[in-house]
Protein backbone atom coordinates (compact mmCIF):
# COMPACT_ATOMS: atom_id res chain seq x y z
CA UNK A 1 0.00 0.00 0.00
CA UNK A 2 1.16 3.46 -1.13
CA UNK A 3 1.86 6.03 1.13
CA UNK A 4 2.14 9.53 0.28
CA UNK A 5 3.31 12.33 3.33
CA UNK A 6 3.04 16.01 2.10
CA UNK A 7 4.23 19.27 3.70
CA UNK A 8 2.59 22.32 3.16
CA UNK A 9 3.79 25.83 3.63
CA UNK A 10 2.78 29.27 2.80
CA UNK A 11 3.17 28.81 -0.76
CA UNK A 12 -0.43 26.55 -1.21
CA UNK A 13 -2.33 29.30 0.23
CA UNK A 14 -0.98 31.99 -1.22
CA UNK A 15 -3.26 31.29 -4.18
CA UNK A 16 -6.17 31.96 -1.73
CA UNK A 17 -5.25 35.22 -0.64
CA UNK A 18 -3.05 34.74 2.50
CA UNK A 19 0.29 36.33 2.34
CA UNK A 20 3.25 34.06 2.73
CA UNK A 21 5.85 34.51 5.91
CA UNK A 22 7.98 36.49 3.91
CA UNK A 23 5.78 38.88 1.74
CA UNK A 24 6.70 42.24 0.88
CA UNK A 25 3.45 43.87 2.45
CA UNK A 26 0.16 42.54 4.46
CA UNK A 27 0.22 41.33 8.13
CA UNK A 28 4.36 40.24 8.57
CA UNK A 29 5.51 43.25 6.55
CA UNK A 30 3.77 45.01 9.38
CA UNK A 31 5.41 43.80 12.39
CA UNK A 32 9.12 41.91 13.10
CA UNK A 33 8.70 38.59 13.79
CA UNK A 34 10.37 39.25 16.89
CA UNK A 35 7.71 41.40 18.14
CA UNK A 36 4.66 39.33 17.29
CA UNK A 37 5.83 35.35 16.53
CA UNK A 38 7.96 34.65 19.95
CA UNK A 39 7.32 33.73 23.70
CA UNK A 40 8.93 36.68 24.62
CA UNK A 41 7.07 39.07 22.85
CA UNK A 42 3.91 37.40 24.43
CA UNK A 43 5.43 37.68 27.68
CA UNK A 44 6.52 41.53 26.72
CA UNK A 45 3.44 42.73 24.86
CA UNK A 46 0.52 40.24 25.14
CA UNK A 47 -2.15 43.05 23.80
CA UNK A 48 0.03 43.39 20.68
CA UNK A 49 0.45 39.60 19.62
CA UNK A 50 -3.03 38.92 20.18
CA UNK A 51 -4.11 41.84 17.80
CA UNK A 52 -1.80 39.97 15.49
CA UNK A 53 -3.52 36.87 15.09
CA UNK A 54 -6.78 38.33 15.67
CA UNK A 55 -5.94 39.80 12.14
CA UNK A 56 -4.52 37.08 10.94
CA UNK A 57 -7.45 34.91 11.76
CA UNK A 58 -10.28 37.29 10.40
CA UNK A 59 -7.99 37.05 7.21
CA UNK A 60 -8.37 33.74 7.46
CA UNK A 61 -11.91 33.43 7.62
CA UNK A 62 -12.39 35.38 4.12
CA UNK A 63 -10.49 33.16 2.17
CA UNK A 64 -11.65 29.58 0.84
CA UNK A 65 -9.32 26.59 -0.28
CA UNK A 66 -7.94 26.55 -3.67
CA UNK A 67 -7.16 24.46 -6.52
CA UNK A 68 -4.33 22.74 -4.71
CA UNK A 69 -5.92 21.74 -1.45
CA UNK A 70 -8.65 20.32 -3.22
CA UNK A 71 -6.40 18.11 -5.35
CA UNK A 72 -5.05 16.95 -2.05
CA UNK A 73 -8.13 16.12 -0.74
CA UNK A 74 -9.10 14.04 -4.13
CA UNK A 75 -5.71 12.38 -3.55
CA UNK A 76 -6.56 11.41 -0.16
CA UNK A 77 -10.19 10.24 -1.09
CA UNK A 78 -9.31 8.36 -3.91
CA UNK A 79 -5.54 6.59 -3.46
CA UNK A 80 -5.24 3.22 -2.46
CA UNK A 81 -3.08 3.85 0.23
CA UNK A 82 -2.57 6.42 3.34
CA UNK A 83 -2.15 9.95 2.07
CA UNK A 84 -0.57 12.37 5.23
CA UNK A 85 -0.83 15.96 4.75
CA UNK A 86 1.54 17.68 7.37
CA UNK A 87 1.19 21.60 7.31
CA UNK A 88 3.39 24.25 8.48
CA UNK A 89 0.21 26.65 8.25
CA UNK A 90 -2.03 27.80 10.67
CA UNK A 91 -5.21 28.22 8.86
CA UNK A 92 -7.46 25.52 8.08
CA UNK A 93 -8.06 25.30 4.12
CA UNK A 94 -7.12 21.62 3.83
CA UNK A 95 -9.89 21.10 6.05
CA UNK A 96 -12.30 23.16 4.07
CA UNK A 97 -10.97 21.88 1.11
CA UNK A 98 -11.81 18.23 1.92
CA UNK A 99 -8.38 16.39 3.62
CA UNK A 100 -9.57 14.58 6.32
CA UNK A 101 -5.59 13.56 7.84
CA UNK A 102 -3.92 16.79 8.65
CA UNK A 103 -1.32 17.65 10.67
CA UNK A 104 -0.73 20.91 12.62
CA UNK A 105 2.76 21.16 13.39
CA UNK A 106 2.43 25.11 14.15
CA UNK A 107 -1.24 24.80 15.52
CA UNK A 108 -4.02 26.90 14.11
CA UNK A 109 -5.66 30.06 14.59
CA UNK A 110 -9.18 28.33 15.41
CA UNK A 111 -7.62 27.31 18.81
CA UNK A 112 -6.54 28.97 22.00
CA UNK A 113 -4.07 27.48 24.93
CA UNK A 114 -4.12 27.92 28.01
CA UNK A 115 -0.18 28.63 29.09
CA UNK A 116 -0.95 27.87 32.66
CA UNK A 117 -2.62 24.77 32.38
CA UNK A 118 -2.37 23.76 28.69
CA UNK A 119 -6.05 22.90 28.35
CA UNK A 120 -6.84 23.76 24.51
CA UNK A 121 -10.77 24.96 23.21
CA UNK A 122 -12.16 26.96 20.07
CA UNK A 123 -10.55 30.52 19.77
CA UNK A 124 -13.13 33.22 19.23
CA UNK A 125 -12.75 35.30 16.46
CA UNK A 126 -11.24 37.98 18.49
CA UNK A 127 -9.07 36.97 21.81
CA UNK A 128 -8.04 39.65 24.58
CA UNK A 129 -5.13 39.23 26.89
CA UNK A 130 -6.22 37.94 30.03
CA UNK A 131 -8.98 35.61 28.85
CA UNK A 132 -9.75 33.34 31.44
CA UNK A 133 -9.33 29.65 30.98
CA UNK A 134 -12.35 27.98 30.86
CA UNK A 135 -10.54 24.64 32.85
CA UNK A 136 -8.76 26.48 35.33
CA UNK A 137 -9.77 30.25 35.06
CA UNK A 138 -6.31 30.93 34.55
CA UNK A 139 -6.01 34.39 32.74
CA UNK A 140 -3.67 32.96 30.90
CA UNK A 141 -4.76 32.54 27.44
CA UNK A 142 -2.97 32.76 24.23
CA UNK A 143 -3.36 31.77 20.72
CA UNK A 144 -2.66 27.75 20.12
CA UNK A 145 0.30 28.58 17.54
CA UNK A 146 3.86 27.20 17.63
CA UNK A 147 6.20 30.90 18.20
CA UNK A 148 9.88 30.51 17.08
CA UNK A 149 11.68 28.81 19.86
CA UNK A 150 9.20 26.67 21.11
CA UNK A 151 8.67 22.57 19.62
CA UNK A 152 6.44 22.19 16.94
CA UNK A 153 3.84 19.72 17.63
CA UNK A 154 3.40 15.90 17.06
CA UNK A 155 6.99 15.47 16.41
CA UNK A 156 7.60 12.41 17.19
CA UNK A 157 4.41 10.81 15.17
CA UNK A 158 5.65 13.40 12.14
CA UNK A 159 9.01 11.51 11.92
CA UNK A 160 7.38 8.31 12.02
CA UNK A 161 5.14 9.04 8.99
CA UNK A 162 8.29 10.03 7.37
CA UNK A 163 10.36 6.73 7.72
CA UNK A 164 7.04 5.31 6.54
CA UNK A 165 6.53 7.34 3.53
CA UNK A 166 7.22 5.86 -0.20
CA UNK A 167 6.58 9.40 -1.25
CA UNK A 168 7.53 12.89 0.48
CA UNK A 169 5.91 16.26 -1.34
CA UNK A 170 6.59 19.61 -0.43
CA UNK A 171 4.83 22.09 -1.53
CA UNK A 172 5.09 26.13 -0.89
CA UNK A 173 7.64 25.55 1.70
CA UNK A 174 10.80 28.07 1.47
CA UNK A 175 13.43 25.53 3.63
CA UNK A 176 14.53 28.22 5.88
CA UNK A 177 12.40 26.89 8.79
CA UNK A 178 13.71 23.90 10.90
CA UNK A 179 12.91 21.03 11.35
CA UNK A 180 10.08 21.08 8.49
CA UNK A 181 13.47 21.89 6.56
CA UNK A 182 14.77 18.38 7.30
CA UNK A 183 12.04 16.55 6.53
CA UNK A 184 13.26 15.61 2.96
CA UNK A 185 16.64 14.21 4.54
CA UNK A 186 14.48 12.09 6.95
CA UNK A 187 12.16 10.57 3.78
CA UNK A 188 15.44 10.17 1.76
CA UNK A 189 16.55 8.27 4.55
CA UNK A 190 14.25 5.58 4.46
CA UNK A 191 13.84 5.52 0.79
CA UNK A 192 10.79 7.80 -0.20
CA UNK A 193 11.12 9.35 -3.74
CA UNK A 194 10.96 13.26 -3.15
CA UNK A 195 9.50 16.02 -4.85
CA UNK A 196 9.10 19.31 -4.34
CA UNK A 197 6.46 22.01 -5.58
CA UNK A 198 7.09 25.60 -5.67
CA UNK A 199 7.70 28.52 -7.56
CA UNK A 200 11.43 28.38 -7.23
CA UNK A 201 13.71 25.89 -5.73
CA UNK A 202 13.48 26.38 -2.03
CA UNK A 203 16.77 25.99 0.47
CA UNK A 204 16.81 22.98 0.48
CA UNK A 205 15.86 22.10 -3.21
CA UNK A 206 18.92 20.45 -4.30
CA UNK A 207 17.71 17.54 -1.60
CA UNK A 208 14.64 16.63 -4.22
CA UNK A 209 14.94 14.47 -6.72
CA UNK A 210 12.51 16.14 -8.79
CA UNK A 211 11.24 20.13 -8.97
CA UNK A 212 7.71 20.87 -10.55
CA UNK A 213 8.28 24.46 -10.95
CA UNK A 214 4.87 27.01 -10.80
CA UNK A 215 1.92 28.00 -9.23
CA UNK A 216 0.54 25.53 -6.40
CA UNK A 217 -3.00 25.69 -8.12
CA UNK A 218 -1.61 24.05 -11.95
CA UNK A 219 1.21 22.12 -10.83
CA UNK A 220 -0.02 20.28 -7.64
CA UNK A 221 -3.72 18.61 -9.26
CA UNK A 222 -1.28 17.94 -12.48
CA UNK A 223 0.14 15.76 -10.00
CA UNK A 224 -2.55 14.08 -8.53
CA UNK A 225 -3.71 13.42 -11.54
CA UNK A 226 -0.54 11.29 -12.65
CA UNK A 227 -0.48 9.94 -9.19
CA UNK A 228 -4.16 8.41 -9.03
CA UNK A 229 -3.44 7.35 -13.12
CA UNK A 230 -0.58 5.24 -12.44
CA UNK A 231 -2.28 4.12 -8.64
CA UNK A 232 -5.10 2.51 -10.44
CA UNK A 233 -2.95 0.92 -13.24
CA UNK A 234 -0.71 -0.93 -10.77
Amino acid sequence: MTKIVILTGAGISAESGLETFRASDGLWAQHRVEDVATPEAFARNPKLVVDFYNARRAQAAEVSPNAAHRALARLEAELDGEVVVITQNVDDLHEQGGSQNVMHMHGSLKGALCAACDHRWPAPMVMAPGDPCPACNAPAARPDIVWFGEMPYDMDALFEHLAEADVFAAIGTSGNVYPAAGFVAEARRAGAQTLEFNLERSAVGNQFAEHRVGPATQTVPAWVDEVLKDNKSA
